[in-house]
């Protein structure tokens, strides 16, 4: 039996690209642990730094026919390992801010919803306290409001005069504030 130990990281290197498993298993069995120490100290985290040690050496098995070692082994590997926690460090800080930026999106959506799904109910709650009003009422009012006629308007057109179109819209507005009122004590208790 070959004891793979003895062998330079040149030779090493031949036999990984010939595909030779000892020849790989002993490059890993000399750098490992080298290499995770490295990346620890680089990401201060020692699971994500196995993973890049796993990483970095399942690439060099499946890329070992064309990987050209310019510089040496070590170099090589050094250099695999920092360029894996680069990636690993700007990958994390994109996911941080795609998360966030998702939290405050989300965040705003459900505040910017709930506001229209508030106001529409609002709206609508107004909407049948007005078809609650007395028929005159409901009509001035809803010709002041809706129509954006002024009083005078609205007096020459229901032929009453202006004092009774005031009143009736002072009289509008003072039944639907008590309604609103009553309504915003319910949403204060329940909300």
């Amino acid at each position: 039996m070959v004891d793979y130990s003895k062998f330079t990281d040149q030779e090493l290197c031949a036999f990984l690209m010939e595909g030779d498993h000892s020849a790989y298993t002993q490059i890993y069995t000399r750098y490992k642990y080298i290499l995770y120490t490295h990346a620890v100290n680089k990401l201060r985290d020692r699971d994500e730094a196995m993973d890049i040690i796993q990483e970095v050496f399942t690439y060099l098995w499946y890329k070992r026919e064309t990987i050209q070692f310019s510089e040496s082994l070590s170099g090589y590997l050094y250099g695999a390992v920092r360029h894996a926690i680069l990636n690993k460090i700007a990958h994390s800080q994109v996911r941080k801010k795609y998360f966030a930026s998702l939290k405050a999106f989300s965040e705003e959506g459900n505040i910017i919803a709930d506001q229209r799904i508030r106001e529409m109910q609002l709206k609508e709650y107004i909407e049948k306290e007005i078809v609650l009003l007395p028929p005159k009422m409901r009509e001035v009012f809803e010709l002041s409001r809706k129509e954006y006629l002024s009083h005078k308007e609205i007096a020459c057109r229901l032929e009453i005069s202006e004092q009774t179109v005031s009143k009736q819209i002072t009289n509008a507005i003072r039944i639907l504030r008590m309604k609103l009122e009553s309504l915003t004590s319910l949403f204060s208790i329940f909300f």
